[in-house]
């Protein structure tokens, strides 16, 4: 069996150029987002930790 080989043509309007520079709004954004995670993982880190104190025996 013979193999066709088919030429491709690319326009270059097909693609569309990204800019280097970062998007300040999404930097922004997710430092924000990051800065939520991580309160909420103190915030059940804290619940854990008095729930443990709460199950923990203190007889001395």
């Amino acid at each position: 069996m013979a193999k066709a080989k088919a030429e491709i043509e690319l326009d270059d309007d097909d693609f569309v150029e990204e800019d280097d520079a970062p998007d300040t709004d999404s930097a922004a954004n997710s430092k924000a987002n990051l800065t939520k995670r991580r309160l909420i993982d103190n915030y059940l880190e804290e619940r854990r930790l008095q729930k443990q104190l709460l199950d923990f025996d203190f007889d001395v």
